[in-house]
């Protein structure tokens, strides 16, 4: 008995002393700001738009902090402030060694002029956005964000086999859709069973471009029973040279 209360005493001392040796250690001076100071920054990043010399500016003022004074919330809002951040993940490795996980947003799309859609669906701006080459072109009202990429990926799906792909999908304020087309072409799908016109239409064209090598300007679907079609003007080939009769 006398053995099992002496055991349990001394649980208690070390439990309480794991308990107090924080509050002494802020008392002492031990946790201080200048105690073991973090020296070094490890960064694990793909570096596709943001640099290591961004992250490194983004944590500067947190460096030389000491190792139990350092805020990693801090330090992870101050870098989820730089363009083209998805997430951070923070952590300190004793003795003197900050870590950082960044992950950069990939974009999926262009929406407007200037800003993208990344590939969580989310709206996000960034520097030089609008010079991004090879993403679709999306546009529509903010809160139709969601019906555009589902029509923009139907579209993308009943194009597939067609030979042509989908650049482009705009949704005017007034509800009406147009597909943009590789190569320029422009389909005005309109307002009223726009699923249903534009699979119709994709049916049917392969017999009606069999007979126009040049493909097709614009289609106008917003027709009950068909569609209208403005063809590619046919280049005019350039004249044969004219050679001199030899004498």
């Amino acid at each position: 008995m006398t053995h099992r209360l002496v055991f349990k005493s001394t649980a208690w001392g070390i439990a309480l002393t794991f308990v107090l040796l924080p509050v002494v250690g802020v008392l002492n001076g031990w946790f201080a700001a200048e105690r073991w100071p973090v020296r070094y920054l490890k960064v694990d990043a793909e570096f596709n738009h943001v640099s290591a010399e961004q992250i490194r500016a983004a944590v500067a003022t947190h460096l030389g902090i000491g190792f139990f004074a350092l805020d990693l919330d801090r330090v992870r809002a101050s870098v989820a402030t730089l363009p083209w951040i998805e997430r951070v993940e923070v952590r300190k490795r004793w003795p003197d060694t900050l870590e950082l996980r960044v992950v950069e947003r990939e974009p999926f799309a262009h929406w407007g002029e200037k800003r993208l859609i990344g590939r969580d669906g989310g709206l996000f701006s960034a520097p030089g956005a609008e010079s991004i080459q090879g993403l679709p072109r999306l546009e529509g009202p903010d809160d139709s964000l969601t019906e555009v990429m589902d029509f923009y990926n139907r579209g993308t799906r009943l194009f597939s086999g067609t030979g042509l792909s989908v650049t482009g999908v705009t949704l005017s304020e007034r509800g009406s859709w147009t597909v943009a087309l590789g190569g320029g072409a422009e389909v005005e799908v309109g307002r009223e069973h726009s699923a249903e016109r534009l699979r119709r239409f994709v049916d049917v064209l392969p017999r009606l471009v069999s007979a126009h090598t040049n493909g097709f300007e614009r289609a106008d679907l917003r027709y009950a029973n068909g569609f209208a079609i403005r063809w590619t003007a046919m280049e005019t080939p350039a004249p044969a040279p004219v050679k001199e009769k030899q004498s």
